[in-house]
């Protein structure tokens, strides 16, 4: 830090040009400098970085080894300083951002696959990491480890979550082994059947297991797997019941017709709002700013208001 408070900042293009240029005259030149001040320039470099830079030699200037060194760095670190001030100006085109997400495999389905392919069309040089929920997701949104997240229950209050849709559940049967009809599933004959759970945290399936404990009930376990589309595909041949979003269905094509047997979910399961999370520290990043509204196009809309309390940092006109 004391080099730091040494260093004016406005010497670094100078030195840049010279150790480009190795001529004082053409260096003042390309900064629009006279001669006389990029000399003084010169003498408080060396000063500050207590070496020549410069040395003569018959051919005209060479850069000492320090010099060499610092041409190297200055190639990396002035782009990067100029960066500071031009990120208001995001040019998807043009952009090389990484983007970090994590959610389950309904989210990958159900928004990833829009979003995965609006993001790489419109911003090619940019690249998208898309991680598994796990436990530690908050925590990895807080320390800026991930920069989004898709979830469906009530998130930490210290972060920003912004509803994208409601989504209702289905229970999803092997076609043989179902009843005739369409109608909803009652609660009775839930409880009744075996199921497969999708264990999105502690073994427990968010809304679902929430909404039949705030019932007073719970359902007897066959399997539990860590992907939706596995509960989807144990049902088949079997006499489980997956109770799922009904989106991944429709995303899936694995609508009422051909192996299974799809009805409404009992009452008693709560509707999900599902939301997209992020910290407030990228707020107003617009790199992030826009990959939010690639995300909520994506989703297909906001959901109403009727879902649980959310705090967003977006301006209205960002939606």
């Amino acid at each position: 830090m004391t080099h730091i408070e040494r260093l004016d900042l406005n010497l670094l293009v100078p030195l840049m040009a010279l150790l480009e240029e190795r001529n004082v005259s053409r260096a003042a030149r390309r900064v629009h400098l006279s001669q006389p001040a990029m000399s003084r320039t010169l003498r408080r470099l060396r000063e500050t970085f207590d070496d020549d830079l410069l040395v003569r030699s018959p051919s005209g200037y060479r850069r000492t080894p320090c010099a060499e060194r610092l041409q190297q760095q200055l190639a990396v670190l002035l782009p990067q300083i100029a960066d500071l001030f031009t990120r208001e100006d995001f040019s998807p085109g043009t952009a090389a951002e990484t983007f970090r997400l994590t959610g389950t495999d309904y989210a990958a389905s159900v928004i990833g696959e829009e979003l995965f392919r609006t993001v790489m069309q419109l911003s090619p040089q940019s690249r998208l990491h898309y991680r598994p929920w796990h436990e530690g997701v908050f925590d990895d949104l807080q320390r800026g480890a991930m920069d989004l997240a898709f979830f469906g229950s009530e998130p930490p209050a210290s972060l920003r979550a912004e509803p994208l849709f409601t989504e209702e559940f289905v229970c999803v049967r092997d076609r043989e082994h179902a009843p005739a009809g369409h109608a909803p599933l009652d609660l009775a004959d839930y409880l009744r059947a075996v199921h497969v759970v999708v264990d999105i945290s502690h073994g427990m399936q968010g809304i679902v297991d929430a909404s039949l404990r705030r019932a007073g009930v719970e359902r007897t376990v066959g399997l539990t797997v860590p992907y939706h589309y596995a509960a989807l595909q144990a049902v088949a041949r079997t006499p489980l019941v997956a109770t799922l979003p009904r989106r991944l269905l429709d995303a899936g094509g694995a609508g009422p017709s051909g192996t299974f047997h799809v009805v409404p979910a009992p009452a008693a399961i709560d509707r999900m709002t599902y939301l997209m999370l992020w910290h407030p520290r990228l707020d107003n990043d617009p790199a992030h700013r826009w990959l939010r509204q690639m995300t909520r196009a994506a989703a297909g809309g906001s959901a109403p208001g009727t879902g649980p309390p959310h705090r967003t940092g977006d301006a209205p006109d960002a939606r």
